[in-house]
């Protein structure tokens, strides 16, 4: 379903002479492509799934917010608006992201459901939200989260 919208934002974007649009859903379909080249030797012949395309985007929009950062303390404007528009760029093909509330919801839920009872629990949780989740939660800001459940 993904490779569909990414294939269809590229022609839109092609046809609307958006350069900048246009690099950014090229830039996915390469790392896209990557990853389906690397699947290949598992077994999965028809590509990654959609959970870790998904997964994989809100990867892309890490790298880039790490290289704002960058840019931003060596007073390199343009490329950090530069990164930013292709974060929005696919920021537009991941599923809506929780809010902070939602996820502590959905953590404290996870915690009840697997029976975690301490921090050496986190992994069970983190997988779970992984799995149920992918796409919709930020994982990097969600570890502190789980921590702060886990030693209630």
């Amino acid at each position: 379903m993904l490779r569909e919208r990414f294939t269809q934002a590229m022609k839109d974007a092609m046809r609307a002479k958006d350069q900048q649009t246009l690099g950014a859903i090229r830039l996915i379909m390469a790392a896209l492509k990557d990853r389906d080249i690397a699947a290949r030797p598992s077994g999965k012949t028809e590509g990654i799934s959609d959970a870790e395309i998904a997964t994989m985007l809100q990867g892309m929009v890490k790298q880039r917010r790490e290289s704002i950062e960058m840019y931003r303390q060596g007073g390199r404007e343009e490329l950090a608006a530069s990164e930013q528009a292709e974060i929005d760029v696919i920021m537009g093909f991941l599923p809506k992201q929780m809010t902070e509330e939602e996820t502590k919801a959905a953590i404290t839920a996870l915690v009840a459901e697997t029976g975690a009872a301490g921090i050496k629990d986190m992994g069970k949780v983190m997988a779970g939200l992984k799995e149920k989740y992918a796409g919709q939660m930020d994982f990097s800001r969600v570890g502190p989260l789980v921590k702060a459940a886990l030693n209630v």
